[in-house]
């Protein structure tokens, strides 16, 4: 991928307003002082210029035993993807100011002076294992995706020897949510058969409106939890 870039938060955030949208996904990257590493999911809720930046606590039956290290001074990473800013990544390092209780939950950090920014659209594909779903004509097959780039992605099919593929054939991929929220779809063109000895392999060419869905998979896979 793209090195990142780091930028001057004050110029940046006064010109944009915020790189970050209110309610937007963001993860912490926590490394405890025995050196244990976790990341969770939470919500940005927003900033004060030079002041502090406010997100959600994660919730605490992911934090398990890190819920320990959630106070006053401890060192966290924030990233988040920006929106409007397709397949791009913010990332800044700061330590906890405070937390807050009521009315809800609240990690209050201090205003980062750095922002690290990287770019996904031009990222290398980054190999994967991703157990989807494909639509191909009007039947669904389990499929494994290899490798994701903002661009297209590499198929395998196991045991799809039957199917029918031409070059181009409009097809559809279905990420099922494991924690009930809405499936991930990613529409596309098959490119690149290739015959395997128990299946088939194809690349698939990402239409231009699945973009923001693909950065926003590119993004949850760079910041997975561990």
């Amino acid at each position: 991928m793209d090195k990142p870039t780091n930028v001057n938060t004050t110029v940046c955030l006064e010109r944009n307003l915020a790189l970050l949208h209110a309610g937007s996904l963001v993860t912490i990257d926590i490394i405890t002082p025995a050196g244990q590493r976790g990341k969770f999911r939470t919500i940005f809720i927003g900033y004060l210029p030079k002041k502090y930046v406010l997100i959600q606590f994660p919730e605490a039956n992911k934090l398990g035993t890190f819920s320990q290290h959630i106070k006053q001074g401890m060192s966290v990473t924030v990233r988040g993807l920006i929106e409007g800013h397709e397949g791009a990544v913010v990332a800044f390092a700061t330590s906890i100011k405070q937390t807050i209780q009521m009315p809800s939950r609240i990690i209050v950090l201090d205003f980062p002076r750095t922002v690290g920014l990287q770019n996904l659209r031009s990222a290398i594909r980054i190999n994967t294992h991703i157990n989807a779903k494909v639509k191909i004509d009007q039947n669904y097959w389990q499929t494994t995706i290899a490798n994701l780039s903002i661009n297209g992605c590499q198929l395998s099919i196991v045991n799809g020897e039957k199917l029918v593929l031409s070059e181009k054939k409009a097809i559809e991929i279905i990420i099922e949510d494991k924690q009930g929220g809405n499936n991930l779809k990613l529409k596309g063109a098959i490119c690149n058969l290739k015959q395997q000895f128990d299946g088939v392999s194809f690349g698939v060419k990402f239409d231009k409106k699945s973009h923001a869905n693909v950065s926003q998979l590119l993004f949850n896979i760079v910041t997975s939890q561990d």
